[in-house]
Formats: structure tokens, sequence, C-alpha cells
């Protein structure tokens, strides 16, 4: 396969015009020796790395912590059918057993045979259940525990040892020593937290190096009391996750927020729930219910439940709407996340060598013209 004419998103973070070519589902260098010569005309449209989203919970009517194999495919599905080509679906703050199974549910899942027009499942984001009561914001209280190394233990040998990401609140009782004893087997991150900048400072220093969906269930940033932002902004090692969906975070708090942390340490997500490409109406997350009115969802005391935007629309969103360069927002969304879960030597940029999934968008308007994944054409 050859696409003709694209600007190209290159590993140095631009954009240049050149001819992209697939063989045997990667990318290579030359199209000497391809067996398919099928040209996709790539003219006035910008060629991009498959999106890879690390913190989202349903879509298309479906929920990760469904626990079954038919959720996660229609989740799957979903995702590739909008450019998102490699996903790390979220569970919710349950009791032990049910995240258990869902653990196991995935690990069975990528043990089937691959399905073609699918997004790769490329790991677990277990956010839950070691958060703060104070910042559950749509999390089940009634689940909400201290957090254990056993009990991740066994959910991360449950999947298979594919938890990539770990919510926990390092204010609570045993959560320190739980990031010191874990850091080096799973990305800690800092969330529904009402902890202060002293306490996320030394959480950073024991190993966490993460901040899950930044501004949203934990203590603001201000001028005397700078609190987790603060420490995560003068923590270098600290990557945060957006969500750029217009209801979570104002336009001009995105745009200060490239300003503070760059673009190198940012990490768009969608954080979206089953509502995702469907009408409004009452749905569920985490077993509680939930009500969606155009793009935002909320519990039924008006607390916002994830959004309805997936990160295609995102990525959208903060170029079109909130002026975000397209070369960052592309970063954001494809390059940086894939090196957060560890696969970015396969996936994350259009490189030969690497697993050719990748994205044709329309250059002024970003709409989608077409997705290929591992080398075919979805």
């Amino acid at each position: 396969m050859i696409i003709k004419n694209a600007s190209v998103y290159t590993e140095d973070g631009v954009f240049a015009r050149k001819d992209v070519y697939i063989e045997g589902g990667y990318f290579v260098d030359t199209q000497e020796h391809l067996a398919d010569k099928t040209e996709i005309d790539g003219t006035d449209c910008i060629a991009i790395p498959g999106l890879t989203d690390i913190h989202f919970h349903g879509c298309a009517g479906y929920d990760f912590c469904d626990g079954t194999i038919e959720a996660i495919d229609a989740l799957a599905a979903y995702e590739a059918s909008v450019g998102v080509t490699n996903i790390v679906p979220a569970t919710m703050t349950l009791d032990e057993e049910t995240i258990v199974h869902i653990c196991r549910t995935a690990k069975e899942y990528n043990e089937l045979e691959k399905k073609e027009n699918r997004a790769r499942l490329c790991g677990i984001n277990m956010e839950g259940p070691f958060v703060s009561q104070s910042k559950k914001g749509a999390q089940n209280a009634d689940y909400i525990r201290k957090p254990d190394v056993r009990m991740f233990d066994r959910c991360n040998e449950a999947s298979g040892g594919i938890v990539r990401l770990l919510a926990i609140a390092p204010e609570e009782d045993g959560a320190m020593e739980f990031i010191e004893k874990k850091h080096d087997d799973v990305v800690i991150s800092l969330a529904h937290t009402a902890c202060d900048y002293d306490t996320a400072m030394k959480a950073f220093e024991k190993g966490a190096c993460h901040m899950t969906h930044l501004y949203n269930a934990m203590n603001p940033y201000t001028h005397r009391a700078p609190g987790p932002i603060g420490a995560a902004a003068d923590c270098e090692k600290t990557k945060v996750e957006l969500i750029c969906d217009g209801v979570h975070i104002h336009p001009a708090a995105v745009r200060t927020t490239f300003k503070i942390f760059g673009d190198d340490r940012i990490i768009l997500i969608s954080d979206s729930m089953r509502a995702t490409g469907l009408k409004d109406g009452d749905y569920t997350l985490g077993g509680q219910d939930v009500k969606v009115v155009g793009n935002k969802a909320t519990l039924k005391d008006g607390t916002i439940a994830g959004s309805v935007t997936n990160l295609m629309d995102c990525l959208r969103t903060a170029v079109l709407e909130m002026g975000i360069p397209l070369e960052s927002a592309v970063k954001c969304a494809a390059v940086n996340p894939a090196k957060r879960v560890g696969i970015y030597d396969q996936y994350g940029s259009i490189t030969p060598g690497k697993k050719a999934s990748m994205v044709l968008l329309e250059k002024d308007n970003l709409v989608l013209k077409k997705v290929i994944i591992d080398g075919k054409q979805i």
C-alpha cells in the first residue's frame, strides 16, 4: 500500500509532505519490494499515527466494567472506527471480585485470535478503588478502600500482567508504602485526591509519576495552596491527563496547562462512558445512574460522570475550538500516551519498522477520511 502526497506527522513533531509505504502490516522505507501496490491519494490530507486512549470507560452502549468479551469487542470496534487504534480502558471503584473478573476477561480477550477492524487492547487503567471519599467524583463510595498491594497483585495477575496505570489518593493510609513498593510494576497516578502540595510531592518522590484527569476530582491550584497540580508542575517526570471535551476544562485553562507543562508532558484522554456515540438519555457508569444531555453526562446530584466524547473529537476540539497547535495535539493524543503505556516501540509514530496504524484527516477541518490498522484499511 502507498499513501501518496499526504502531509505526514513525523517523529520530529512536524508535518512533512511525503509518501508512506506499507508492507506486511508494517511501515517500510521504500516501495521497491511492495507486493500490494494499492495507492491512496493523500492530497489535501494529513497523516497522523493512530491515537491511543489510555483512559476511557465505554462507548457505543458498552462499558469495560460490563466484564464481557462482547463489551470489549464493541469498544475496540467503535474506537477503531474513529481513529483510536490502541486502547487502555479503565475500571471503576467496584468490589474486588468484580475488578478481578474484568481483568480476567481482558486477558481472555487478548488471547483470542486477532479480530480485524479493531483497536488493539494494550492494557488496563485501574481507576479505583484506592481513592478519597471526599474527591470520589463519579466513583462509587460503597467500594472505596485503602491501598492494598495484595489486592492490586491479584487484579494484575488476573489480567495477565497488563494493568498499565493505577490511580491512588496519596493521603490515604498505606498509600506511600504502596507507591514505594509498586512504582516499578505499574504507572502510579495521583487521582480522586484531597492531598496538598507537600503530600503530592512526597508521592512523586516515592515513585508516582502521573496525574489522572488533571483539575478534576482534586484540590484546585491557588497562589497560597498550589496543591497536587502545583506539585505535578514542579515534578518534571510527571505526565498529566487532560479531557478536552469542552465540558471538563475551560479552554483558557487548557491553553494555560499547555504553557505550564508543555506538550511533552500532557496526554489527551477522553474519559468517555457508554453513551459515547449514542443519543441523549439515561445510562450507567460504575453501577450508578447517569443522565446524558448533549455532550454532558451527570449523576443525579449533578456530578460530571465521565465524557461522551471520543478521543479523536477531543483532539479536534483542542485544535479547532481551544487554539492548541495541531502538532501539539497529535503529540498528546498519539505519541505521549503510547510512550506512557510502553508501546511506542510498535505504535505512536509513522516510522519504518513500526506497525502500520495511522489515520488520514482532511487538512482544514480534521474530518476523518481513512483509518489503517496494522496495514489494513478499515
